[in-house]
């Protein structure tokens, strides 16, 4: 028998790690080619990992909560014979490099962990995951330093979220000289205690701690500024309601309003291109693809982000197929990592809650996000052949909140006025 190594597969465009939830299988068991070998956690997505070989777990090289690179050796599985790779494998290098790291077992280890500054943790029961190690590295804390931040992670381990607030609050743990030895002009993070009250006691699932990150996360990285608009949508609600049972007979696709809003804000988008961008450092990335995220709720209650792929090329029956086909996978919990990786611009429609607008969180790293509120008949002064009259109008609100280091005024209220127009514009001849 042959020694097989299994690695951790790719689960969508840009992730570069994921952390194992559980192992399905242990060591000694059989496993069967495309049987569960292991759950695994990306951004938002869980997903179930099949082996790709029949035979017998000889060993498990990490254990559940470590966070493992992609191409990463996880298991090696005794099999008959030879498995023979069907891509081309391109890289020598991280082959090599993965061989000789599966020779070992890698369990996360406690600290004390002791680096080349020869920093050490003060507290021998801390854990730190290999990402709250990269970002250390990244921003120059040492291991000494990360055990003095506060923890509020399950069974008191660090999380990402404690590691960038605590960055925010100027790093107050920087230094073992006593506090008087500071700056006594340097700002400093009350040390308040509230009574947060008594009753049921939820703890949150990781998705809603992953929720919870990105937006504290987001909220600390982006200055958010906000601007509002409204829109006549009568047009638009007068040829949908008109054309819905004609357009699902011919295509079979439910016809609602969220494929003609992501049509209209990628026209948008592509007038102008400025607000498709990310910030990386000094550097502002404008995006070449028009990936149109959806802020979509789980049946759990939490929020998701699925992609419309390049929703600037398509007509308005792929949108409808997109839109519905992700809207579906959502409620049954079926979206996959690819589902919802790429986003460059993200809309979230709060009408559906019957909210009247919204200011919406940045969905990071994008530079603005776009609220769409109820649509609501109201009466509106409208300028006719007859001069101003009165008339029965279906208004919504629209609120854009962007980046203040990347995004202006001129361009967020310009962008934001855009969509509007073309929310207004509407072609009541349009053919399906």
């Amino acid at each position: 028998m042959s020694r097989y190594e299994f690695k951790m597969p790719k689960l969508g465009e840009s992730i570069t790690e994921a952390a194992i939830i559980t192992w399905f299988k242990n060591v000694g068991d059989t496993i069967e080619e495309d049987e569960m070998l292991l759950e695994v956690a990306t951004d938002k997505v869980d997903s179930e990992v099949p082996s790709t070989v029949s035979g017998i777990i000889e060993e498990i090289l990490y254990e559940a909560n470590a966070v493992i690179k992609i191409g990463e050796p996880l298991a090696i599985i005794k099999i008959d014979g030879e498995v023979k790779n069907t891509k081309k494998e391109t890289n020598k290098k991280l082959e090599k490099k993965s061989s000789e790291k599966a020779k070992t077992l890698k369990k996360p280890k406690p600290n004390p962990v002791t680096t080349s500054n020869q920093f050490s943790v003060s507290n021998s029961n801390a854990f730190f995951s290999p990402l709250i190690i990269k970002i250390a590295k990244e921003h120059h804390i040492s291991f000494e330093e990360l055990a003095r931040i506060p923890a509020t992670g399950n069974e008191g381990r660090l999380r990402k979220s404690d590691v960038f607030q605590y960055i925010e609050e100027g790093r107050p743990y920087k230094f073992t000289q006593p506090v008087e030895q500071q700056d006594p002009t340097a700002y400093r993070i009350p040390q308040l205690k509230f009574d947060k009250g008594k009753g049921k006691v939820i703890e949150m699932d990781r998705m809603r701690q992953m929720i919870a990150d990105h937006m504290v996360y987001s909220k600390h990285t982006s200055p958010h500024v906000t601007a509002y608009v409204e829109a006549d949508l009568t047009n638009m609600v007068n040829w949908r309601n008109a054309n819905k049972v004609a357009f699902q007979d011919k295509y079979g696709e439910r016809l609602t309003f969220t494929p003609l809003f992501v049509e209209a804000v990628a026209k948008a988008v592509k007038d102008f291109p400025n607000i498709n961008a990310s910030v990386d450092g000094k550097n502002i990335i404008v995006k070449e693809d028009v990936n149109i995220g959806m802020a979509t709720a789980l049946p759990n209650g939490n929020l998701i982000v699925p992609v419309v792929k390049n929703a600037d090329t398509k007509d308005l029956k792929t949108l409808a197929e997109n839109v519905n086909e992700l809207a579906n996978k959502a409620r049954e919990n079926n979206l996959k990592a690819d589902d919802i990786q790429g986003s460059t611009f993200t809309i979230s429609n709060v009408g559906t809650f019957g909210s009247v607008m919204g200011t919406p969180i940045i969905n990071q790293p994008e530079v603005a996000i776009l609220a769409l509120g109820i649509i609501k008949k109201r009466p509106e002064v409208i300028t006719t052949d007859k001069g101003d009259e009165i008339a029965i109008r279906s208004m919504m609100y629209l609120s854009l909140s962007f980046d203040h280091r990347v995004v202006d005024g001129f361009l967020g209220g310009s962008f934001v006025r855009r969509v509007a127009d073309y929310f207004e514009q509407f072609d009541m001849d349009r053919k399906i």
